[in-house]
């Protein structure tokens, strides 16, 4: 619902036409098309790792915007290099995922928080974990050069989420 709030929010508040929500989900899709149908035609069911775009949308743009995407992934290397092929010359990748450096992750295990903060039981949910490092060293292997880092939401070095901006 988070993609599709932002789809509809630079569609309609910020005056971008070429705006789109993928999801591998097909309720998250069915969702955003209910909640928004005006641009229910904006919104399309595409798996990370299949690099052709549905072939009614553009397939170069200046800004992606990944949310909360890459952690369930299990290729995230091919997701990425999917995005870099989708990026035009000079094109920005806004990229979130949650937080995991070295003293969250100390902290976690001290309180032993560890399956209240992993859910290893989650059917389809986080596989990978991110810190800072392990996104840029992955962005850079994929060659997306990483610009700016922001933590966001509780104390520093124990956030909950990192936003990553990077270019092309």
């Amino acid at each position: 619902m988070w993609g599709g709030s932002l789809v509809y929010t630079l569609y309609n508040h910020f005056g971008f036409k070429s705006v789109y929500g993928f999801d591998a989900s097909k309720s998250g899709i069915e969702l955003a098309k209910r909640s928004f149908p005006e641009l229910a035609e904006n919104f399309f069911i595409h798996n990370a790792y299949e690099s052709k775009l549905p072939s009614n949308v553009s397939q170069k743009y200046d800004l992606i915007i990944s949310m909360e995407v890459i952690e369930h992934l299990y290729d995230p290397e091919k997701y990425l290099r999917n995005i870099y092929m989708w990026l035009k010359e000079n094109g920005y990748l806004i990229i979130t995922t949650p937080y995991h450096g070295y003293l969250k992750n100390v902290l976690i295990a001290l309180l032993n928080k560890f399956d209240r903060h992993f859910e290893p039981l989650w059917e389809g949910g986080h596989i990978k974990f991110f810190s800072k490092n392990t996104l840029y060293k992955l962005l850079e292997e994929t060659g997306i050069k990483p610009m700016k880092f922001y933590g966001a939401g509780r104390l520093p070095f124990l956030w909950k989420a990192m936003i990553v901006i990077g270019s092309k």
